[in-house]
């Protein structure tokens, strides 16, 4: 069978899995301190992060590795009734609040804006909800202080990288006039960073420019969507905080996301076949989590595709417009370099047929090259040499 043949060619197991293929994404959750943020990281991550009424209650950050809910693993699994499943994983980093000067060193400081650097895309925790009993370090809620608070201190960090690569380019520009440009793009991003903009809407003209941007690793050229903490009873009424937060973010073409972490923290400690009755209880169809991770891989321009067969069902997750073998090696960098064929067929094909014998008679199963772009639900296997 299709994912049969593949499963048979691996001789290493699930932790090997793990440690050679690439992480769904990795996105780091950032917001002022008391803003909900390691609560929610808590509930969505079950890591135990301590969570606490005052600031700067997560000194390290923290780690959690969450498992992607997709319904299409479950009928896969039916098919060919598979005794091992592997969903695709999301890896949050819950890193300590940040506070103005933090970029100069205040608070945690500098701690802080090294361990953003490492992450794929941002969730930014916002406080939406009054709470007497909740301090705000400011004294008082209002989101939009709050994200230019953040965003101030990446880009005041951002300006220090920018400022150190200018010196760099001119330095090595004196002997060589090659240099010349990158000097000059990276003086007009300082100027761009200068007027209180993000790097990530510097307008780069050639691949070389984006290269350079690239290359610098910005904090503020990082995706971003923004996470509105509210009361349970705000979920679905919402409230004028998190219509602040809609319209900073449709100015910035950024996702938004409404959650409450407390519900978060208490549908995490029920039993899995309690959650779903509970969140239709609240008048809600889905957990905050499942919300922000569906976001975080459109964000991403994340799509999902799998390998499956009556040994195990497995998902992956690559970049939207993927080669072939670009997918092939997120399972196996053996897989991408030896990489000859893949055999594809979709999972509404699947479903619709119920076997894998009627996908082949109906002329669904294709097999494509090194130039075929990979579509989401696409069910592979991978021919390769060794």
């Amino acid at each position: 069978m299709l994912g049969a043949s593949a499963s048979t060619k691996w001789s290493f197991g699930l932790a090997d899995i793990f440690h050679t293929s690439k992480m769904g994404f990795n996105c780091g959750i950032v917001g002022l301190p008391n803003v909900g943020k390691s609560t929610l990281f808590n509930a969505i991550t079950a890591a135990g992060a301590e969570a606490a009424n005052y600031p700067f209650c997560t000194i390290e950050p923290n780690v959690g590795v969450v498992l992607v809910a997709d319904n299409r693993i479950d009928k896969l699994v039916q098919i060919y009734s598979s005794p091992k499943i592997v969903p695709s994983s999301i890896e949050f980093v819950d890193i300590a609040g940040l506070v103005k000067g933090a970029s100069k060193g205040e608070g945690l400081g500098n701690q802080f804006l090294s361990h953003i650097r490492d992450v794929d895309a941002i969730a930014h925790v916002v406080r939406c909800f009054d709470d007497p009993n909740v301090v705000h370090v400011d004294g008082s809620v209002n989101p939009k202080r709050d994200i230019e608070v953040i965003e101030t201190e990446l880009i005041l960090k951002d300006l220090d990288t920018v400022e150190k690569k200018i010196s760099d380019a001119e330095r090595r520009a004196k002997s060589d006039k090659k240099f010349k440009p990158e000097a000059d793009f990276c003086l007009k991003l300082k100027n761009h960073l200068l007027t209180g903009r993000l790097a990530r809407y510097i307008e780069a003209h050639n691949e070389e420019e984006k290269l350079w941007l690239r290359d610098m690793h910005l904090l503020t050229n990082k995706p971003v969507m923004y996470v509105c903490n509210v009361h349970e009873k705000e979920i679905n009424a919402g409230n004028q905080y998190i219509e602040q937060v809609k319209e900073i973010a449709a100015k910035e073409g950024a996702k938004v996301v409404v959650v409450s972490a407390a519900v978060e923290a208490e549908v995490a400690e029920l039993p899995v076949e309690e959650r779903a009755g509970f969140l239709e209880g609240l008048g809600l169809k889905e957990s905050g989590l499942q919300k922000v991770v569906r976001e975080g891989m459109d964000l991403l321009h994340l799509i999902t595709f799998f390998t499956a067969g009556p040994k195990e069902v497995h998902a992956w997750t690559v970049r939207r417009g993927a080669f072939a073998p670009e997918a092939a090696g997120v399972i196996h960098t053996d897989f991408e370099k030896g990489f000859i064929r893949a055999e594809i067929m979709k999972c509404e094909d699947l479903f619709r047929l119920k076997t894998e014998h009627a996908v082949k008679e109906a002329g669904l199963l294709h097999v494509e090259g090194r130039d075929y772009v990979m579509e989401d639900g696409d069910i592979c296997h991978f021919r390769f040499n060794v």
